[in-house]
């Protein structure tokens, strides 16, 4: 298959459309072996994709490890790799709730660590782990009120924006990498970064899906004014998008609440109208707002590539986006494809 490419702000990088979303390869929630692995990294490379985001804290480096593996065995200079900072994984046998997240997970911890030595560290020690002399994006990763409560968030942020933005933008001006940005689950601490420093490039995960659009409030207008790009992460909003309103679906990592189940149920019902699968138009829904540059869902089979692959390629008519509107499922505000 043939991806568009759209550029990184004006940072001269241009990524995929599409892209390969790397927590599933860290074993989040379920292993995968490791010549699957490496076949599925192998297979989405032949079908077109050449943006690839990691980090660190997906398996505690293993996330990073088996695409540097794959990579290497590609001609990995066509790519585009993205991968964060903001965590230290270091040695540890204690018990760690993380583990129980990403199965099999070897025996190390990750330590919050935005500070200029910190992030410089990090970014060192992911090109000792991808084993490549490059990467090309550096998200600050997970920083924000939700992910580490309101009190603990002013602290952590003040040394993101002092300490961490300092050595990302010194990476970017040497030349060490080409873009910056945060890779985060909630736009309004994107904006608020936004008022600290020069930021060519957002991860948003979960937060500019089918299911929600808040961030057209004023983050993504600001992003269209500012040239800063969105990479659009979770665009099955961590499942319910791709399974539906079934039994067991999950929304934020969670057990889906009754109202996210009911509204899912509707939008789902219009699809259905115009024989759309719900998962083919969560993928296609994001790339249409012009600040949106790719959609890298996580895939951790060759089945979910090949899934994947034919929702993309499914037409969708412009019927299904009046009609969710009309029914007040998506924003009035809320740009649509056109084809």
């Amino acid at each position: 298959m043939q991806f568009g490419k759209r550029e990184i702000g004006r940072t001269g990088v241009h990524v995929t459309e599409y892209g390969f979303g790397g927590a599933p390869l860290g074993n989040l929630y379920a292993p995968i072996a490791e010549d699957e692995a490496r076949g599925l990294l192998t297979d989405a490379w032949e079908a077109g994709f050449r943006y690839f985001d990691t980090a660190p804290y997906y398996g505690f480096g293993l996330s990073e490890r088996r695409f540097g593996d794959a990579l290497r065995g590609l001609p990995w200079q066509e790519a585009v790799v993205s991968t964060k900072v903001g965590r230290l994984i270091r040695p540890d046998r204690g018990p760690n709730p993380d583990r129980e997240k990403f199965i099999d997970a070897a025996p190390f911890r990750s330590d919050y660590d935005y500070s200029y030595d910190g992030v410089m560290r990090s970014h060192e020690d992911s090109l000792q782990r991808l084993g490549i002399d490059r990467v090309d994006i550096l998200f600050l990763h997970d920083i924000g009120p939700v992910t580490h409560g309101a009190a603990a968030h002013p602290a952590l942020f003040r040394q993101a924006m002092e300490g961490g933005y300092r050595a990302l933008d010194e990476l970017r001006r040497n030349g060490d990498v080409k873009a910056i940005g945060l890779g985060v689950n909630e736009w309004q601490v994107c904006e608020e970064a936004m008022d600290h420093g020069r930021w060519d490039v957002f991860l948003l995960a979960g937060r500019y899906t089918l299911l929600e659009q808040t961030a057209l409030d004023s983050f993504l207008p600001r992003c269209q004014r500012e040239n800063a790009s969105i990479v659009i992460g979770g665009p099955f909003n961590s499942g319910i998008l791709a399974t539906g309103p079934v039994a067991g679906a999950t929304y934020d990592y969670e057990p889906a609440p009754a109202a996210i189940l009911d509204r899912v149920r509707r939008i789902e019902s219009v699809c259905k109208a115009h024989d759309v699968p719900l998962a083919a138009a969560a993928l296609r829904f994001p790339l249409t707002h012009p600040s949106v540059a790719a959609v890298i869902p996580g895939m951790s089979a060759r089945n979910h590539l090949q899934r994947n692959l034919q929702l993309i390629g499914q037409t969708i008519p412009a019927g299904l986006w009046s009609d969710l509107k009309s029914e007040g499922l998506l924003r009035d505000d809320a740009p649509v494809p056109q084809d």
